[in-house]
């Protein structure tokens, strides 16, 4: 009988992106250009909660946006009416961003004068959370319709964030979601992550998101 050779396909891809990404972020750092990689379910409030926070930071820093979607542009076309740069990404049928593709990304949005570039990465708790897009930080948004048993179902995208805003909190009467079990579940996966409650419909609980960026960006400068 012949030998053969076996190959860990997904180990290699992961092993190739991983040093792609810690390339790309010590290009952003000679840069100083900070980038977060921000995720969630589709309809959680991503974009919404863009225009909230860039309303707060445009006046103080440059921001740039990259908008991953699957096809269409209509994220970006919000986007851009607040004043920040934006591009728009295609994926090609792809559900997440590797790193790659965000070099890419950044290649077409330019760093010149970015002092915050975010990824709107494409809308789903699975694939992005299994690649590292180079990103300083990940971000990621759970709404309150989606429900508080989230952690228990997709824990490695709440395991891989340093920051997760519980949006939507606004609707919390109506809905069967405890902030209490949702935070108990996410610290059992990962103690060190930071939670905001928000409603990017009214507004409530971005300022404290601003101010966390800004204290990321003003450390990544450094």
């Amino acid at each position: 009988m012949e030998e053969f050779r076996i190959l860990e396909i997904k180990q290699s891809v992961f092993e190739n992106n991983d040093r792609q990404a810690d390339l790309l972020r010590s290009e952003l750092k000679e840069q100083k250009t900070f980038l977060l990689n921000l995720m969630s379910s589709p309809g959680s409030g991503k974009t919404t909660t863009l225009t909230r926070v860039i309303e707060q930071l445009k006046d103080e820093m440059k921001i740039g946006i990259m908008e991953a979607d699957i096809d269409s542009d209509v994220d970006a076309k919000t986007i851009s009416g607040t004043g920040a740069k934006v591009i728009q990404l295609h994926t090609g049928g792809m559900c997440h961003l590797d790193a790659d593709m965000t070099k890419q990304g950044i290649e077409g949005l330019g760093t010149e004068e970015i002092d915050l570039a975010i990824l709107e990465n494409v809308g789903n708790l699975v694939c992005p959370a299994e690649f590292d897009t180079g990103a300083v930080k990940n971000a990621m948004i759970l709404s309150v319709p989606e429900g508080d048993d989230k952690p228990l179902k997709y824990p490695l995208m709440f395991s891989i964030c340093d920051v997760l805003l519980i949006n939507k909190i606004d609707v919390l009467p109506y809905f069967d979601f405890s902030i209490e079990k949702c935070t108990e579940r996410v610290k059992k996966l990962n103690p060190d992550i930071k939670i905001i409650p928000i409603s990017s419909r009214t507004g409530e609980g971005i300022d404290v998101f601003a101010d966390w960026l800004r204290e990321e960006v003003a450390e990544w400068k450094k």
